[in-house]
């Protein structure tokens, strides 16, 4: 009798272990998802398309170079104004990002940036809080900051 308690112990946990690692995997793919998305948009000089990353409220948070940035058409706004040709956008590329789980509704994210222009590459690393809406993940808080 014991030996079947035990089996059905270690099979248990192995039926949660594999759900919680398909679980996991699944919201690293959706919350890597917003960040590819962002990175394309930018890539084709698609600001609007950038900003569907971030969550559309006046409690957006952006901070960068020592500025803070309040709400989602604020930080639209700066981005039209100081990206308004295709080549200050350059091409965007997003690296060594480590994304981690707060809670099933809240995570961070971690990693570098690098803007690939034809007389420059601006680069650094940014901090992001994103929470999940319904069925979506939104940025809600981006800290990025510039290499020198």
């Amino acid at each position: 009798m014991f030996k079947k308690i035990m089996i059905v112990m270690y099979v248990s946990v192995g039926v949660i272990s594999v759900a919680f690692s398909q679980q996991s995997s699944n919201w690293q793919k959706e919350i890597y998802s917003v960040l590819l998305q962002q990175q394309d948009a930018w890539n084709r000089s698609d600001i609007e398309g950038y900003m569907r990353g971030y969550w559309k409220s006046d409690s957006l948070l952006f901070t960068s170079g020592g500025n803070i940035q309040r709400g989602w058409k604020a930080t639209y706004d700066k981005y039209k104004k100081s990206y308004d040709t295709k080549e200050k956008m350059g091409k965007l590329e997003f690296s060594k990002l480590e994304i981690n789980l707060l809670s099933e509704e809240s995570a961070w994210i971690f990693g570098n940036w690098e803007l690939k222009r034809e007389k420059e590459n601006p680069k650094g690393v940014f901090t992001l809080i994103l929470r999940k809406f319904k069925d979506e993940w939104k940025i809600i808080h981006d800290h990025t900051s510039s290499q020198k």
